[in-house]
């Protein structure tokens, strides 16, 4: 049986699935730069290895799980609760819960883990739920009555004791919360990018969905034995691949979590596939090198800097950006090609991944935005516009990292059976779009209607960056407002959208990126305190460079025309 029969069975009936008898940027809790520093040495070691093209990309997104680790808990001293504040004891021994019976629980093991400077002693579980989902519970010696869970990146499968995993696993422990993780049914390390379903396409599910909501419930039940306590407030912060799972649960599992932060979720992983294929067919029509494509940034910025009444080197709404690269960057003369002008067919091409792909006549998918390919620090090490090694390739031989995601969701989740040889330039965009209906049915989080997440008390935050590269902005616009529509004038709340000028895919860019979204939402959950505005900062060498309010959506923020314009307080939101 493969993914499209599996489909059919269970996407209608999320709440009731069962496990059968044994026999898931993109891209939080890394910085940028160890993003690059890692991708350098992975991007080699995957081509020593030949192993497939997929894993290249699944390399690059695994990274973005979480926005830079020095942002989760910072704004904890101006918190309305004090959520560091642990009491709770256990109520058992540790490895009494390796012995803990649960239908859905393959494997488990339990063992105390001793204190390391700032963390403190922990309860480690580690098991297997279903098929093969791995996941680890770490419960704190002295409890805050708070569970805290992450999500991960690209196509999964990381090892739970990864380095930057463990670092957010530590953050989370040292303010008092029980902390889960997953690597969602399989190992990467075994099954690189999306060739796990081959194994056992029940994996797809566990992936899609499954594997997120088995291990929050499961860690909740082993968490209320170890303590004699339920947990009274349940969070989840991720990004990218996490984000998209976080509004899945916020949809299809409302009972989850208390507080969902949603950083850059692949809310449409269909639809960014088709869009990364669309713009392959464009680049690779012609090359495009980063010398013109830091001509085009600066074209662009020279024409969209100061539309929002302030020169700052940031565009804070790019919608209002009328760049055209036919008309605003110098066309090379017939027969010519050189670092200050863009041929024809290279125009053409950078607009299309501006517009994104057109369906039978009609916009199908947003492209990005410009400001996106400003120059900044890249994915695989250096600095040129953040379109390189993305959008477009690096190198003559190399692809670019959305499309590498893209073609492994086509060869190994779209088709069922998977066709891992399959050719995306034989995609049609007029007739080709409803291949990826069926997965897009169980991996999309397209769904507007959070309904039951608001009737039981839930608040969401979600974040996007104007300048992200590798999942598309728009995207995360579209869907605030669809669920605004279907949940109406009351979303906000519940729901808020914090966009964010100048920040790349996570963290990262030109712009302040570095911001609290937990201490936020833990507010508003437990004293109904709606961020009215998140204070963002820029660290250049370890030093703040700027500050700036992130607004709710659609507020932005406005120079009040007194001050310095690199400090938030000189600022305020208001309606675009």
């Amino acid at each position: 049986m493969y993914v499209t029969q599996l489909i059919f069975k269970r996407v209608c009936n999320f709440g009731k699935v069962r496990y059968p008898s044994p026999g898931s940027h993109l891209v939080m809790g890394a910085t940028l730069s160890r993003w690059e520093r890692d991708t350098t040495k992975e991007s080699a070691m995957a081509q020593q290895l030949k192993l497939p093209g997929i894993l290249a990309a699944a390399m690059l997104i695994l990274i973005a799980v979480i926005p830079a680790q020095a942002q989760v808990f910072a704004d904890k001293k101006l918190s309305k609760v004090d959520y560091s504040q642990s009491d709770i004891a256990p109520h058992k021994a540790c490895d009494a819960l390796g012995q803990y019976k649960a239908k859905a629980i393959k494997q488990i093991a339990a063992a105390m883990k001793a204190a390391t400077g700032a963390v403190p002693a922990f309860c480690d579980v580690t098991g297997v739920l279903g098929v093969e989902i791995a996941f680890e519970l770490s419960l704190p010696s002295k409890w805050n009555g708070r569970f805290y869970m992450i999500g991960n990146g690209g196509p999964a499968g990381e090892a739970l004791d990864a380095a930057d995993r463990v670092a957010q696993r530590n953050d989370a422990l040292q303010q008092g919360f029980a902390f889960a993780q997953t690597n969602t049914g399989h190992d990467a390390r075994k099954e690189p990018g999306d060739t796990f379903v081959l194994s056992n396409p029940e994996k797809a599910i566990d992936y899609a969905y499954r594997a997120v909501h088995e291990t929050a419930r499961i860690s909740k039940e082993l968490t209320k034995d170890y303590y004699g306590k339920a947990v009274s407030y349940a969070y989840w912060n991720s990004c990218s691949n996490g984000g998209r799972q976080g509004l899945l649960e916020a949809q299809r599992y409302p009972e989850d979590f208390d507080g969902i932060i949603a950083n850059a979720p692949w809310v449409d992983q269909t639809g960014f596939t088709i869009g990364a294929m669309w713009n392959q067919k464009a680049v690779s029509e012609t090359p495009i090198s980063n010398a013109k494509m830091v001509l085009v940034a600066d074209k662009v910025m020279a024409k969209c800097d100061a539309i929002d009444g302030l020169k700052d080197g940031l565009i804070d709404d790019p919608r209002k950006c009328n760049f055209d690269p036919v008309k605003d960057v110098p066309q090379c003369a017939p027969g010519a090609d050189g670092a200050d002008c863009l041929t024809s067919t290279q125009a053409a091409a950078i607009s299309k991944v501006y517009s994104g792909p057109v369906s039978n006549g009609k916009p199908f998918y947003p492209g990005y935005m410009p400001g996106s390919e400003q120059v900044t620090s890249l994915f695989g090490g250096g600095t040129g516009s953040g379109w390189m090694n993305v959008i477009l390739p690096g190198q003559s031989n190399a692809k670019p990292a959305d499309f590498n995601l893209a073609e492994g969701i086509m060869q190994y989740l779209v088709h069922t059976p998977p066709k891992p040889d399959y050719d995306y330039r034989k995609f049609n965009f007029d007739t080709d779009i409803h291949l990826l209906d069926n997965w897009s049915k169980l991996a999309d989080a397209k769904d507007p209607d959070l309904s039951k997440f608001r009737k039981r008390g839930g608040k969401l935050v979600m974040t996007y960056g104007w300048a992200d590269t590798i999942l598309q902005p728009m995207a995360g616009v579209h869907y605030y407002e669809e669920a605004t529509k279907k949940n109406g004038p009351g979303t906000k709340d519940f729901f808020r959208l914090f966009m964010i000028p100048g920040m790349s895919h996570c963290s990262g860019g030109i712009g302040p990126d570095r911001h609290d979204p937990v201490t936020a939402v833990i507010n508003w959950v437990e004293k109904d305190a709606a961020p009215a505005s998140i204070i963002a900062s820029r660290v250049i060498n370890n030093q703040v460079v700027r500050t700036r309010p992130l607004c709710p959506y659609p507020e932005v923020a406005r120079y009040k025309g007194q001050g310095s314009i690199d400090d938030a307080a000189n600022f305020r939101c208001v309606a675009p």
